[in-house]
């Protein structure tokens, strides 16, 4: 097996020693935006939420316009992902995304995560993967699960706001096999006037084992949780005295979502050959009640919608490598073959209020099928010239049952995903990347067959299955300095069209051609033993072809801090994140204030058994907002003549809508290891 192979696939990662961001990548990796965030990394972060498990990736930014259990919503590369539509998520090699999602297309929800589970986290920047498929224009992260915990862990953590969380894992070595179980609970009221009062519980059990050449895996994870919701809110809202800061306008906002999986993996490494497959079952369930423009649409009950998803989820992966010469060159072949199989009992949007159903803006029974194969081979041409090429198809099966006939009908749709990397090196301890890739997202299947538009009843066209893009990278990787990973890529992404489903209006909305092009920086420095430093900075020039601003893409984005491991115990953390230069609108004219927020952990551990910490988030206090967006709503205090009830058309009032930054708070965690 070549070198530079042993992490670029999720099913690979064990085959080395997880070190995190120290890891020396040279000759590991296709391009400068792939990378691996270990163990020892997560353990270091304080994290305020479990949506951050994504922003351990250099120049994400992650924040949240609702309550905690809802997915957050995520940036990366001058895109708005919403909660997912271009970046892939999986869990031990179980997709993530949601497609045709009630809330969003390739809805993305990180909570049934547990962190401390997290071994590792591999990644991807851009569209240059064969063995990535829907949503990764943007890229994609594999988060993977340990088999065992080395030594098992008690954890209670208790802060302000009315947050708890108690974690407990452990592994039974049973004949060789282990058996590894944990448990968390947590529950958060919030810095809200409305308490949040959000719980959360999740479960896992795994049986795995390794005989000879050869392991396998058994895992069960459940998940569910309940929470009411603080939404943006409008500015107008605070100047006019009608809430304060942390107020809402809806007193019945909320959601709950539950998600339960098995996964089942199996292995097998020869001297060179491996055999990678896994197979999954997912039932999830989401319900959501949500209100965005308060009484625009209907000055007497509100505005208030619910949308809900249930979902059974079967799917499948298998992939050979093998290695072997190629003209007397070393080389390795990878093919792979992913289905996956979405039944989705109930996807639907409702007018309600007081979280109680009025009427049905519509309410669909989807089918959808998605089968994808791939083909990828790594050729070493010479000692300073590697090159990656591979190509992926993906076909689509739609089958929609709408409660509006016109709505109903099957759809199909075929793409074909070129990709190439050349790597240059190493020279000095440095390669250079050459990468080009396309890639796609499916848009929702609703809007692949719907010709009536549910809310009005006007005609409208259906929007195209798969949206196509192409991305480009010159990059540069160097570990020249002992103990510093530095990367430095430029790249260019177009996407065919941003056409996608609006889960909010039951609709599709047409968004034209974009494209985006930037530059990242990345540093990480293990300067001695005991202390880290990093930076990392993402600058975007995200736009429409005609020359359009796209709303909601941030176009810089920075993160650094330091983290030290002192000889007598003493152990910390001090992580600043900052982004800004938001439009929010077409043409630029209104912007979002840029945002920064400083999160500081110190404490102390008593021979690796037990430890003790302070976490405190927002240290500065900032009022920032965590997420702003520009629309037209209306208040009761607004002027008649833009929302009175009498008006058949109610205008309503544009303004910036916000979620504001939770105000500092602190928590302590005592943590036992035995």
């Amino acid at each position: 097996m070549l070198p530079f192979l042993c992490f670029a696939h999720e099913d690979e990662t064990e085959q080395i020693l997880v070190t995190g961001r120290a890891q020396n990548l040279i000759g590991k990796t296709v391009s400068a935006s792939a990378g691996l965030v270990g163990k020892s990394d997560l353990a270091t972060r304080p994290m305020l939420r479990s949506g951050e498990l994504l922003e351990v990736i250099p120049g994400s930014a992650v924040t949240q316009h609702s309550g905690t259990g809802k997915a957050n919503q995520y940036f990366l590369r001058g895109f708005n992902l919403d909660h997912g539509t271009d970046f892939a998520g999986f869990l031990d090699g179980v997709p993530l995304n949601l497609p045709s999602h009630g809330h969003g297309q390739g809805y993305l929800d990180l909570n049934p995560i547990i962190v401390e589970l997290v071994d590792s986290v591999g990644f991807g920047k851009g569209p240059y993967y064969a063995d990535i498929g829907d949503f990764s224009s943007a890229g994609y992260a594999r988060y993977t699960l340990s088999s065992t915990v080395d030594q098992p862990l008690v954890k209670f953590t208790g802060g302000e706001n009315g947050f708890f969380r108690g974690v407990a894992a452990g592994s039974i070595n049973l004949d060789g096999n282990y058996l590894t179980g944990a448990f968390e609970a947590q529950r958060y009221d919030g810095p809200w006037v409305r308490d949040e009062d959000g719980e959360k519980l999740n479960a896992l059990l795994k049986y795995s084992g390794h005989a000879a050449d050869r392991f396998f895996g058994l895992t069960i994870t459940a998940y569910d949780a309940e929470w009411n919701s603080t939404d943006q809110i409008p500015e107008r809202a605070i100047r006019q005295g009608v809430i304060p800061r942390l107020g809402t306008i809806d007193q019945t906002l909320g959601g709950n979502s539950s998600r339960y999986s098995a996964n089942l993996e199996f292995s097998t490494d020869k001297e060179n050959a491996r055999y990678r497959s896994n197979a999954y079952a997912v039932y999830s369930d989401f319900a959501l009640f949500s209100n965005f423009t308060y009484f625009l649409d209907d000055p007497i009950n509100g505005d208030q919608i619910t949308q809900i998803d249930r979902r059974w989820i079967l799917g499948a992966n298998s992939t050979y490598e093998h290695d072997h010469q190629f003209f007397d060159r070393e080389s390795t072949t990878k093919v792979g073959l992913q289905v996956r199989h979405d039944i989705i009992n109930d996807v639907g949007l409702f007018r309600s209020r007081g979280r109680a159903p009025l009427s049905a803006v519509r309410d669909d029974s989807v089918e959808e099928t998605n089968l994808g194969i791939f083909l990828t081979n790594e050729l070493v041409w010479s000692t300073w010239l590697r090159s990656n090429i591979g190509v992926r198809a993906n076909n689509f099966w739609f089958d929609v049952e709408s409660d509006l006939a016109a709505n109903s009908g099957t759809e199909s749709d075929f793409v074909v995903s070129p990709k190439a990397s050349l790597i240059f090196g190493p020279w000095a301890d440095s390669e250079i990347y050459l990468n080009f890739g396309m890639a796609f997202h499916s848009n929702d299947a609703r809007g692949a067959v719907s010709v009536i538009d549910p809310s009005n009843g006007d005609r409208i066209s259906p929007v195209d299955p798969i949206v196509e893009s192409r991305g480009y990278e010159i990059g540069f990787r160097t570990t020249r300095l002992a103990g510093l990973q530095s990367t430095l890529a430029i790249w260019y992404l177009e996407l065919d069209s941003e056409l996608v489903f609006v889960g909010d209006a039951g609709t599709t909305e047409a968004s034209g051609k974009s494209e985006r092009y930037g530059v990242e920086w990345n540093n990480f420095y293990r300067v001695n033993d005991w202390l880290t430093l990093d930076f990392d900075l993402a600058l975007t020039k995200p736009e429409f072809t005609n020359g359009d601003e796209i709303p909601g893409s941030v176009g810089r984005v920075s993160t650094g801090g330091a983290s030290i491991d002192l000889p007598n115990g003493i152990f910390g953390a001090f992580r600043v994140r900052h982004f800004g230069d938001t439009p929010l609108t077409e043409s630029g004219s209104v912007k979002a204030e840029s945002t920064t927020v400083a999160n500081l952990r110190l404490g102390y551990r008593w021979r690796k058994v037990l430890s003790l910490s302070v976490d405190v988030f927002n240290l500065f206090d900032s009022e920032d907002p965590d997420v702003s967006y520009f629309f037209e709503s209306c208040l009761p205090s607004d002027p008649q003549a833009l929302c009175g009830a009498n008006n058949a058309e109610r205008i309503g009032v544009s303004d910036v809508h916000f979620h504001p930054l939770e105000p500092r708070q602190t928590r302590v965690t005592l943590e036992w290891r035995f």
